[in-house]
């Protein structure tokens, strides 16, 4: 979108609008996937996202303003089948002894497909930056991402559905008390999250001059180390519990924003790009590989006839706040704010939400005698 002329708060709106179909869809989705096969959502995924994402380039292309924030609501209802419903199914189907590596091993799964992504967007463009440019290159993936439907064919689980009629009295059956304790942390720093994530690529490019090229292979770097560093995280939760697994790791991943951040006070400095670019390689898989961990404990925390809802509410939270946060730094942006004064109110935000998940590992503890280091088929329960 930058390549074609738009400028950052414009693509920061464009943006929000897939948050705001998945916000809309989260509720009532993980509501129905209680009483619900889980398999047929991935296929409206699998077929729907890479369609979806294929006439949203092309309607960047001819610049119509109006059908692209149709499609990114649409893209976003198609992304939340597959991100609401994944980790119930893994919780649902797994081995209860193997949740930590089934969850990380999902996690995993996306980073190293951004890895993969990002490395084939740089060598193409050094190839032939004329002919494969941004648009083309995410043309081609959106193509080879339809072999993912194959790959949902051969998953050959014979799904169990609970088959209790559902009503609104069943709302009651939530333990409110625990899930609201439980999305605080993620509300606090998908809230903080969105005011970075979704345009630190245009931090580098406005910034320090880091053209998309460039940016793809340090994003490749950082999620090929996400996707390597989560399939550690069951050992270190295992051998230091939740606390090092989760807070620790969240913790150094804050500092390294802030350090990332100011490097727009000196960007004049020749050196200062190569600063930025280190912290943020290194804030990446700090915070993402501590991602399962989290995943894994609010599963825990809140119970299992819990779970599918609270999978839902935390997409909704996701989205809901990339929401408010991407409109808010688009009219922050066009008012002037720079770049590390808006990264700044994420650093704080981020400092409360890991001290909050500091407290949800105590009470955890507290509640089941684990803080993680070992496995209990009660757990889950």
């Amino acid at each position: 979108m930058a390549a074609n002329g738009y400028e950052d708060f414009e693509i920061a709106n464009f943006i929000s609008w897939r948050f705001m179909m998945v916000l809309t869809l989260a509720i009532p989705l993980g509501i129905y996937l209680k009483r619900s096969k889980i398999k047929p959502f991935f296929y409206i995924s699998t077929i729907l996202l890479p369609l979806l994402s294929i006439c949203a380039i092309l309607a960047v292309y001819a610049h119509l303003d109006g059908l692209i924030k149709i499609i990114m609501l649409l893209w976003g209802g198609a992304f939340a089948c597959m991100q609401i419903a994944g980790l119930p199914y893994i919780l649902r189907y797994a081995n209860k002894e193997t949740h930590s590596e089934a969850i990380s091993l999902f996690f995993s799964t996306w980073s190293i497909s951004v890895f993969i992504s990002g490395m084939s967007n740089y060598y193409l463009h050094q190839l032939n930056p004329s002919f494969f440019d941004e648009g083309l290159v995410l043309i081609i993936f959106s193509i080879i991402s339809w072999f993912s439907v194959y790959l949902i064919s051969k998953i050959k689980i014979e799904e169990k559905v609970d088959t209790t009629e559902w009503n609104w009295s069943l709302i009651g059956d939530y333990d409110w008390i625990l899930i609201i304790k439980a999305t605080i942390p993620t509300l606090i720093i998908a809230i903080g999250a969105g005011f970075t994530i979704p345009v630190i690529n245009l931090f580098f490019l406005n910034v320090h001059g880091v053209e998309s090229d460039s940016f793809s292979v340090y994003g490749a770097l950082t999620y090929l180390m996400v996707g390597i560093g989560v399939n550690f995280m069951p050992f270190i939760k295992r051998k230091f519990g939740y606390q090092t697994a989760i807070t620790l790791f969240q913790s150094l991943a804050v500092v390294a924003l802030f350090l990332m951040a100011t490097t727009e006070y000196y960007s004049h400095l020749k050196w200062a790009a190569a600063i930025a670019v280190f912290f943020y390689i290194i804030r990446q898989p700090l915070m993402n590989v501590a991602g399962p961990m989290t995943s894994e404990l609010t599963m825990y925390y809140v119970g299992k006839k819990n779970q599918e809802f609270i999978s839902a509410i935390n997409s909704a939270i996701w989205s809901g706040s990339w929401l408010f946060s991407m409109s808010l730094f688009s009219s922050l942006r066009e008012s002037g704010w720079r770049y590390v004064t808006i990264f700044l109110i994420t650093v704080f935000l981020y400092v409360i939400g890991v001290i909050w998940y500091a407290y949800i590992i105590n009470e955890f503890k507290r509640r089941t005698g684990n803080d993680g280091r070992e496995f209990s088929n009660d757990l889950n329960d």
